[in-house]
């Protein structure tokens, strides 16, 4: 039985969404008939049964007790939090307030009402954790960080549940469209050269499918808890590389235009422990790069045409 069977009739609960790995997630559960409990800090109506939407601040601890308290989940994603890389000053205390102290909410709450278990997001920007002293490169990355040592922390002290899934370079439809590769892809079907920076830098990407099939696997996994698990492809390519499939796959004749933007300082390299991720879950990454890019350029193209009508 896959872990998404076993998932049905669950009662689970997903912070963030509204966002692009919430929508996805959202969408394999209900699949698998699961009772989803979607929050967003918008006001959303549900259109299925199967699907219940909840507005509320997860960085607020009285939102997230009267949310839990009334949900009363066996599982939980926390997917919810402020996304970006940039390392400007201005964006400490809002990636602070918005992914470390919704973190510390929900686990505490959590901690009270006990659940089988909490599934936290970390990222590749991470610090390694082999290294003695490690400098996060963004406020994301600190927040992050600084909520995977708490996720430990809670199940050593607490006993808590928690289960830490580090996402690497993931990709996919219904992406923010300021994210490299929707960026690239709707720029050259408006035939517009994307302006990015030297494509230098190298990333272990991940198609969203693959990524989901993780998250599933993390709620589910037996003797995890307490553990941090990468969910990537194991393979390393570079930004230049991967604009130059979308071009190909476009069949676009326009050229990205490479140095135009700077190169981000302190960005790290790192690729997905695979072979944990296996022993650990029994998962792996399926989608090779190729199929997962055309398939996200088919879905955007798709949108560039209706939107055209």
């Amino acid at each position: 039985m896959g872990a998404s069977d076993q998932l049905s009739g669950q009662r689970v609960l997903v912070t963030g969404a509204s966002g692009f790995l919430g929508a996805h997630l959202c969408r394999r559960l209900t699949e698998h008939s699961a009772e989803v409990h979607a929050v967003s800090r918008s006001l959303r109506v549900s259109q299925t049964s199967a699907l219940r939407w909840w507005q509320g601040e997860m960085a607020d601890v009285a939102t997230v007790r009267s949310l839990l308290q009334a949900v009363k989940p066996a599982v939980i994603f926390h997917l919810s939090g402020l996304v970006t890389a940039s390392p400007n000053l201005d964006l400490v205390l809002p990636t602070a307030h918005s992914l470390l102290i919704s973190t510390i909410n929900i686990l505490t709450i959590a901690a009270e009402i006990r659940c089988r278990r909490i599934v936290l997001l970390g990222s590749l920007n991470e610090p390694d954790a082999g290294l003695v002293v490690g400098v996060p490169g963004s406020p994301y990355a600190a927040a992050k960080w600084a909520s995977s040592v708490y996720g430990r922390m809670f199940q050593r002290l607490y006993d808590t549940p928690v289960v830490i899934v580090r996402l690497f370079m993931t990709y996919g439809p219904g992406q923010d469209p300021r994210k490299l590769i929707p960026y690239v892809t709707l720029s050259l079907l408006n035939e517009e050269a994307p302006r990015l920076s030297s494509g230098q830098w190298q990333a272990d990407w991940i198609y969203v499918d693959d990524v989901i099939d993780g998250l599933l696997a993390a709620a589910q996994s037996p003797y995890v808890e307490g553990c941090a698990i990468d969910l990537g492809s194991g393979l390393l390519l570079s930004v230049r590389t991967v604009v130059q499939t979308l071009v190909d796959l476009t069949g676009s004749q326009i050229a990205p235009i490479f140095g135009a933007l700077p190169d981000r300082p302190s960005e790290p390299v790192r690729v997905a422990d695979i072979a944990d991720a296996y022993a650990k879950f029994g998962w792996k990454a399926t989608i090779p790069l190729q199929e997962g890019l055309k398939r996200t350029v088919d879905w955007y193209a798709l949108q560039f045409r209706e939107a055209a009508q």
